[in-house]
Parts: structure tokens; sequence; C-alpha cells
């Protein structure tokens, strides 16, 4: 019997690294990473896939209220910076190369790879595009090849409640996916 894609594949056959991972913006401003875990985060976006093995990406780690991580925050949009400023870490993500597409590429391979080593140690990530990269690039005297792409708030969870309205309710409402059958191009 032929069934479309959606009705075969159900969290059920994920494996769990996948299926409870989550993007939360309450994390914990009491906890910490250990530079273990951190290691183990950067450890595992080294070892990602990429293009002729080039390995474009580069990172900047910040820890709660130490320089770096002032200097990422502070090139949050305001909202973001509300919840951000929770985070146990913040993460640069930057590309470098002449094909900025497939660095870019190259980069978010990375950045899953990191993502999915957080929920293995039980942490969380929330990553954002929405900051300001020139201030970014120079706060951190960047080369002109190294483009930062993404940031990413790493933390252990916190109180949903402790945010304000409009985000507490998006924080705690059911997780939503398209189906599988919309995602396929033919």
């Amino acid at each position: 019997m032929n069934r479309p894609y959606g009705t075969i594949l159900g969290m059920a056959d994920l494996t769990p690294l996948l299926a409870f991972r989550w993007s939360p913006r309450a994390f914990d401003p009491s906890a910490t990473l250990t530079s273990d875990e951190a290691a183990s985060l950067l450890e595992a976006a080294r070892w990602a896939p990429s293009a002729d093995n080039g390995q474009p990406w580069r990172f900047a780690l910040g820890h709660r209220d130490d320089q770096n991580w002032k200097r990422i925050l502070i090139s949050l949009p305001a909202d973001d910076q509300g919840w951000a400023r929770n985070a146990a870490t913040l993460v640069v993500g930057a590309h470098t190369g002449g094909d900025a597409e497939r660095a870019a590429y190259d980069l978010g391979q990375a950045m899953a790879h990191l993502t999915l080593q957080a929920t293995a140690l039980g942490l969380h990530v929330r990553q954002l595009v929405r900051f300001d990269r020139a201030g970014l690039a120079t706060e951190f005297d960047l080369p002109g090849g190294v483009r930062p792409l993404v940031v990413a708030a790493v933390g252990r969870l916190g109180d949903p409640f402790a945010l304000p309205a409009e985000l507490r309710a998006r924080e705690t409402g059911l997780r939503h996916r398209r189906p599988v059958a919309d995602l396929l191009l033919a």
C-alpha cells in the first residue's frame, strides 16, 4: 500500500537527540557550562561534514558576564537580549572562504552538530540570525573574510514563567512541525 511519507515516519522513528531537541528562550540564569562541556560542543562542531573537508567555520564563545559574552549580547536586538542574558554561553558562528553559500551551508552543519551534542549533554541551544553582524565583526576585530552568520544561546532550561507574557505563551505552547508531505518538492 502506498502511503505519503508523513504517515510512515513519526516521532517514534527519530533518535531521542532529535526528538527532544528544543530551542527555548527560558534559560537558567544561575547555570554555567563547564570547560569540558564547552570543549565537547566545539569538538562536535569540528567533526561536522564540510565540502572538501574545508571546515570553513570559526567560533567565538562568551561565558556569562565575561567580556566576549557582553560583546556578543550587545549585538543582539533588545527583545532578544532580554532572554539571552540568562544563557550560560553565547556562541558566534562565522564562516570563511570564497564560496559564501557553500561555507554558510557547512557552518549550518557544524551548528547542527553542536546543537545535537548540547542535547546529549542535557543543554539547550537557541540560534539567532538577527544581530548586528558588522558591529560584532568590529568588536572581535575579525578579518574581512570571516563573516558572522549566527549567534547561539546555550544553557540549561530556566523558568518559562519568568519570561514576558508573549514569550511565555510561545515557550509553553505545543511544538509544531509541517508534515513531511508539505516539505517535498515533487
